[in-house]
């Protein structure tokens, strides 16, 4: 009768899922997520990376076999360290949605940044527009504001 029960308890957590929202990644995991991140904020990336991310999340642990398969293809021109992290990462239930949450938020902190970036040349341009409406023009000539009185003979 032991026997049986240690089969059951042995069973009873054999189709055990991870809590997707208690996912925890390690220090090493973040740093390359957060690397991976920032690029795609970087290259204004964000709107298609999440939409990818969203509509293949129930796939990523066939992502992350893929990964480890083309591993010896991908460290060519990749640490092969974060390739292998980053495949790990992936194969963990949740890891999505972090990625997603991490780059929704450094999106989001990057307006603050770009926008006193992007206001700055808009003011440079409003002034050169009042600047050259302020001034007279320069090369004006004298034929051009006068009718030619050689004509009218």
């Amino acid at each position: 009768m032991t026997e049986k029960r240690s089969v059951f308890e042995r069973l009873r957590h054999a189709f055990a899922i991870e809590d997707a929202a208690s996912f925890q990644p390690t220090e090493r995991e973040h740093a390359t997520a957060e690397k991976l991140c920032r690029e795609v904020v970087r290259r204004r990336m964000t709107v298609p990376a999440v939409l990818l991310l969203e509509m293949t999340q129930p796939l990523n642990y066939l992502g992350a076999q893929a990964l480890h398969f083309f591993q010896p293809f991908g460290t060519v021109l990749v640490d092969p360290g974060a390739w292998e992290t980053f495949a790990g990462f992936i194969e963990r239930r949740g890891s999505i949605e972090y990625l997603c949450r991490l780059i929704e938020d450094l999106e989001a902190a990057r307006p603050e940044a770009s926008e006193s970036a992007d206001e700055e040349p808009a003011s440079e341009a409003a002034g050169m527009a009042e600047r050259e409406s302020t001034e007279p023009p320069s090369s004006l000539d004298e034929s051009d504001s006068k009718p030619d009185q050689g004509e009218a003979d």
